[in-house]
């Protein structure tokens, strides 16, 4: 299966049911070659219309940060959710949502094969990396899986709730930076 098979696929997804109140399945964006991968909680009200993710005010400040390091969705990078439909009222998803959409996040994961993947926000790397995982404390540190490296990093919808925090987010970003030039290949 490639990648638009697959994304075919996920957009007619009835697997729980958040499918009866979302606008549109948000699949993910980017390189389908990408080496990083980038995974949020899920999509929130600007994503749902738009069916892209990180689109909204909180995609806008991600995309600064991004591209000050040389990345972008469309030159080098992969941006996912561990759900691909809006939660009502942005609530976390329920562990049975995660569950049900966590093949799909799989798929797209054996697909890219990435060489590193950051988790914005507490509940992406509490499920990706370790639920015991403090992003306040654990943020800019790589942990290594079967050989991928993971790392977590502030959510970008909270630096803007809680704008003093935005260089440290800024920090992951440079150590993410230099961890691409030490092992990825082709993004830069």
């Amino acid at each position: 299966m490639d990648f638009e098979e697959l994304k075919q696929e996920c957009l007619a997804c009835r697997r729980c049911g958040l499918c009866e109140t979302r606008t549109n399945v948000v699949f993910g964006q980017g390189v389908p070659h990408a080496e990083v991968l980038f995974v949020g909680e899920g999509p929130g009200a600007s994503e749902d219309a738009q069916g892209l993710p990180f689109v909204g005010r909180s995609g806008k400040l991600l995309d600064s940060y991004l591209e000050a390091i040389d990345l972008s969705r469309e030159k080098n990078i992969f941006i996912a959710n561990i759900v691909k439909c809006r939660p009502p009222e942005n609530r976390d998803p329920l562990p049975e949502e995660s569950e049900a959409c966590k093949p799909w996040l799989r798929q797209q994961f054996q697909l890219l094969r990435p060489k590193i993947v950051v988790c914005l926000g507490r509940i992406a790397a509490q499920q990706l990396i370790d639920p015991k995982l403090s992003v306040t404390k654990d943020h800019g540190r790589f942990f290594d899986k079967n050989g991928t490296l993971f790392m977590a990093t502030l959510h970008p919808a909270a630096l803007l709730r809680n704008p003093r925090n935005k260089p440290l987010a800024f920090e992951d970003f440079v150590a993410l930076r230099d961890k691409i030039h030490e092992v990825c290949d082709h993004t830069y």
